[in-house]
């Protein structure tokens, strides 16, 4: 199913902290990326990183995530492939099982990143 784009902000930078809105699975189409927890939870980890790549920032600042599952089963799967992009140093996180507001969609991540903004000469 091919939705409409989403009306917000990828992310937004408020002073040092970025914020980045829930990122769903979609690939280029705006259709749900198709093969499961793992390769939406990589879709949506690749959307994270390009929302705060499109701010100056990278997911190594990244302080605090929140997840949510549609399907409690799918946690070890996801924690796994979530893993795999915080090795040195993963951010606190909250997880949740929840419905999601797109047919298909078995995972949402948001996040804050502190990245202190560069300061200028006076």
């Amino acid at each position: 199913m091919k939705v409409p784009p989403p009306h917000f902000s990828p992310a937004l930078r408020a002073g040092d902290y970025i914020f980045v809105s829930g990122q769903l699975p979609f690939d280029e189409e705006m259709r749900i990326v198709v093969g499961g927890i793992e390769a939406q939870t990589r879709a949506c980890m690749e959307h994270v990183e390009k929302a705060l790549a499109s701010v100056g920032s990278s997911l190594g600042h990244v302080v605090k995530a929140m997840v949510w599952l549609t399907d409690p089963n799918d946690f070890t799967a996801f924690n796994t492939t979530y893993a795999g992009y915080f090795r040195d140093r993963p951010p606190t996180r909250a997880t949740v099982g929840s419905t999601l507001m797109v047919a298909g969609a078995l995972i949402e991540v948001d996040a804050i990143a502190y990245h202190p903004e560069p300061r200028r000469g006076r």
